[in-house]
């Protein structure tokens, strides 16, 4: 059975000093949430950076001393990070500081998994409303780690929530200029149930929600039908996933008389390269937003919260990803 929550264990509480906390990481997702809400009072490391398909990621011995020696480590969850369940299984064995930020959230909130029966869908970050709710997790447990602390790790938290609030809202308004009949993204797997579900648009993916899942010949042939009958024109292909089913979907079209071209690539599984504005959750959501919308005849954003292009929209915590 899946748990949607838990317990929280006695952790040791840190004594205020010069030392930033040591704050480990699975993806840059959640780095960038660690980095919003902790601030310069936080040392963040992300063990999975641009290109990193989480699904199918095997801890280093460089990454499990990170793990070991962390004063707190995030993870995303509900599976996501399937092949470190062990490990994260002994960390909290260990009663160590682990959380899991998607499993923080209400289940009403979380959509079910098309691949696992009994599990829900991990990709909770492409709801930028739903991932906002993970950030209360992050502010309490920095808070107990460090308690002298806890109102700034709490206005950070609600800085970083206000930010994201203006995403979402920024986000709706751009897709809603998508019209009716385009408003259908095929992607490379199916990562953007949570995409769909707030934003109001068809999305089929090629293979299933967990990459592991391979696409197989009936499943391309079923969808090659689906983009000549319907005449979709454009497909996008997922910056941690190989394009090679999506490939074979143009071909498919091609090969029936309908062509298709390939709207852009997104950051689904993993952010945008280090040092770039879409290394940050905030970058990798406005780049998927713009070139969803621009490849499906809809509007970009009409702002950024690129602090290089709108100085008043940053909360100044953009760091670079380890």
């Amino acid at each position: 059975m899946l748990l949607t929550g838990v317990q929280a264990p006695v952790w040791a509480q840190s004594s205020a000093d010069s030392a930033p906390l040591t704050v480990v990481v699975t993806t840059g997702m959640v780095a960038d949430v660690a980095r919003g809400v902790g601030g310069d009072l936080v040392s963040v490391t992300s063990l999975m950076n641009a290109g990193v398909d989480p699904h199918l990621y095997k801890l280093t011995r460089r990454d499990l001393s990170r793990l070991m020696s962390a004063d707190l480590v995030l993870y995303s969850g509900l599976k996501l990070e399937g092949k470190m369940d062990a490990v994260i299984a002994r960390l909290k064995k260990q009663n160590r500081p682990v959380v899991a930020l998607a499993e923080s959230i209400s289940s009403d909130r979380l959509l079910t998994s098309g691949d696992y029966a009994g599990q829900y869908d991990p990709h909770i970050w492409m709801d930028v409303s739903r991932w906002r709710e993970t950030i209360p997790a992050v502010s309490q447990a920095l808070g107990r780690l460090l308690p002298e602390q806890a109102d700034t790790f709490a206005a950070n938290a609600e800085r970083y929530a206000d930010e994201l609030q203006t995403l979402h809202q920024s986000a709706q308004q751009s897709l809603n200029s998508i019209s009716v009949n385009n408003r259908v993204l095929v992607t490379a797997h199916d990562a953007f149930g949570y995409f769909g579900d707030a934003y109001d648009i068809e999305v089929i993916g090629v293979q299933g929600v967990s990459t592991e899942s391979e696409a197989g010949l009936k499943r391309i042939e079923t969808l090659v039908g689906l983009l000549v009958e319907r005449q979709i024109p454009t497909v996008f292909v997922e910056s941690s996933v190989s394009r090679r089913n999506v490939d074979a979907l143009i071909a498919g079209a091609a090969a029936q008389g309908h062509d298709v071209s390939i709207g852009g690539s997104l950051f689904s599984d993993a952010t945008g390269p280090a040092d770039t504005w879409e290394a940050t959750y905030r970058g990798m959501i406005e780049h998927n937003v713009n070139t969803i919308a621009t490849a499906l005849g809809g509007n970009p954003l009409a702002d950024s919260l690129n602090p290089a292009n709108n100085s008043s929209a940053s909360n100044g915590l953009v760091m670079e990803v380890n």
